[in-house]
């Protein structure tokens, strides 16, 4: 049996396994750097990807010529190349290995034209500030979508920078070259602030996806860097060969058109677009519109400025990220590029968690983006278990993605993340139980359970006790009914008490008649009455605040008694 390469170790598949997916791995010797740009005749080290569990893992391979090798053309003016052998592999792993879902070729194609808008808006803002006067004719940065169910066709257009002939064998005919991360580069070289670009593809297979739904791809393109500039045809139908041909009647921009397989005809009905572009696209900076009406009408609060988000903003955004019918109690949103990007607007409930929010089980978190492009709609390692019920958006360039963008790499950048994230999430919730006191002890009666469970559940003492600066109970100096945190009762202790004590008991007056109450009463101690029954389960797990011990007065006075308990035997 072969030997297949993961991470970097050789390791044996059971036969049975191996027999089940034999014929799909022999098809998955993948070419390298997928991040990087290829150019023609190059020869190194390179990748192996294995489709395992909706994932593509990384290992190492050769890496085949790419240059493209011109085929006899049957037409006049037609150039018909062909790929190479080991080409047209990778093709055939793209078209059917590399994404799991055949929907998401919607999302690359838009995002593809999204990019195509973007470098020529960038193109028009280099030109004015070089003193070049705006054109009275400039077309509309828009993206259109048609969809024919009689021709099961599906056409995506776009008004952006569009592509010479060379520029289209190059971005088309060579897999893995990344036309969208090379103007990056030249960004960055020309230090004109790449970092701000909205520019979304980096691994250049994105277009690719198309074969996964269509028999027959065609391009029609145009650049708009000329104004005489001649239009060109690409078209193949994924087998390894493809023709490009000058066209006069081309617009400036792209146009692709997918002549859809009979398996993916669904993909011809403006319905099931709408609702792709709804789960992925919505949020992309220029206007989509399908079949005449503008698909993408929600703004990208997180993106905005605090200050002009108002609260009915809040409330349909809430509820279209988090799919529900209330509205949010609060709201945080959070930005920083250190020590990671991070764009997030986060949600906190206001309708009492359900019987599903309970559970630690399920498919539940926030929304994860990558410059405005949804990546997974519930993302559970973003933030902690116990951070389960706050819902909405995070949004990072950083975070380390695999090829097709469905899954993130395990990488420290992501533990990263969640601490930064979840940090910030406590801070808010101790500012508000300061400046808003009697929403926070709402909001405290409500979700005080998920609290304590990151408590419980936590590993590091320093995170347990940050949770703790939140948690409320009645003590023996207040009066009944009001609360008091764990710093608050540091602040008062005598100056040679070193523990925190806590009595457990259904009710404030069966704490009170405890005879254990009553010995550490007549000491003037300060007692916190725990009534719910996991209540003595967190302090126990807590252990510690502010380096004083958290001691149940009933175990305590039950060591005394025992210590002080010594029978007499005689001799």
């Amino acid at each position: 049996m072969a030997a297949l390469v993961r991470s970097g170790a050789a390791f044996r598949p059971c036969a049975r396994v191996f027999l089940a997916t034999r014929k799909r791995q022999a098809n998955i010797t993948l070419v390298n750097s997928f991040r990087a740009s290829l150019t023609t005749d190059v020869k190194c080290t390179s990748s192996l990807f294995v489709k395992k569990s909706k994932s593509v893992q990384l290992g190492t391979c050769r890496l085949f010529s790419t240059k493209q090798e011109p085929v006899q053309s049957t037409s006049p003016g037609i150039d018909k190349l062909e790929f190479q052998a080991e080409t047209r592999m990778l093709l055939d792993i793209v078209a059917k290995s590399l994404y799991s879902d055949k929907e998401v070729f919607i999302r690359e194609l838009i995002s593809n034209a999204s990019d195509a808008l973007e470098k020529l808006r960038y193109e028009r803002l280099s030109a004015q500030q070089a003193g070049a006067g705006a054109s009275e004719h400039q077309a509309a940065l828009e993206i259109k979508i048609e969809t024919d169910k009689q021709n099961r066709t599906f056409t995506i257009q776009d008004s952006g920078i569009g592509m010479t002939k060379e520029e289209l064998i190059q971005n088309l005919g060579t897999i893995a070259r990344s036309g969208s991360k090379a103007f990056i580069e030249q960004m960055k070289e020309k230090s004109t602030g790449a970092q701000d670009s909205a520019i979304i593809g980096q691994f250049g297979v994105g277009f690719y996806s198309s074969f996964m739904v269509a028999d027959k791809v065609e391009v029609f393109t145009k650049s708009a860097n000329s104004p005489d500039a001649q239009g060109y045809k690409w078209s193949s139908d994924g087998t390894g060969t493809y023709e490009v041909q000058p066209l006069d009647s081309v617009e400036t921009g792209t146009k692709i058109v997918l002549h859809l397989k009979m398996e993916s005809r669904e993909f011809s009905d403006e319905d099931s677009i709408l609702g792709v572009i709804k789960k992925y696209s919505n949020f992309v900076g220029s206007p989509i519109y399908v079949n005449g009406t503008q698909a993408n009408t929600i703004q990208p609060l997180w993106l905005m400025d605090p200050k002009s988000v108002t609260p009915q903003m809040h409330d349909e955004f809430y509820r279209f990220v988090g799919n529900t019918g209330d509205r949010p109690r609060f709201n945080l949103h959070y930005k920083t590029d250190a020590p990671i990007n991070i764009r997030a607007l986060l949600y906190f409930p206001e309708g009492k968690p359900g019987l599903f929010d309970l559970t630690r089980e399920g498919d539940q978190g926030v929304a994860l983006y990558s410059k405005k492009v949804l990546i997974k709609s519930k993302t559970d390692n973003i933030l902690p278990k116990w951070l389960r019920f706050v819902k909405g958006v995070v949004d990072s360039e950083d975070i380390p993605l695999n090829l097709s963008r469905e899954l993130l790499q395990n990488s420290a950048l992501i533990t990263k993340l969640r601490t930064v994230l979840t940090n910030r999430i406590l801070r808010f919730l101790q500012e508000k139980a300061v400046k808003e006191p009697e929403q926070f002890v709402q909001f405290y009666t409500d979700y005080g359970l998920f609290l304590k469970e990151g408590i419980v559940t936590g590993q590091q003492q320093l995170d347990k006790e940050e949770i703790s600066k939140l948690l409320r109970f009645e003590s023996s100096t207040q009066k009944s009914g009001e609360k008091v945190t764990l710093p608050e009762y540091c602040s008062r202790m005598k100056k040679d008490q070193r523990d925190v004590y806590y009595l457990a008991a259904p009710s404030r007056a069966l704490a009170e008649a405890s005879p254990y109450y009553e010995a550490i009463r007549k000491k003037d101690i300060e007692v916190l009455f725990c009534y719910e029954p996991y209540d003595e389960l967190v302090l126990m797990q807590l252990r510690q605040f502010d380096s004083k011990n958290l001691t149940s007065i009933e175990r305590e006075m039950r060591m005394d008694r025992e210590s002080t308990d010594v029978t007499d035997y005689g001799e």
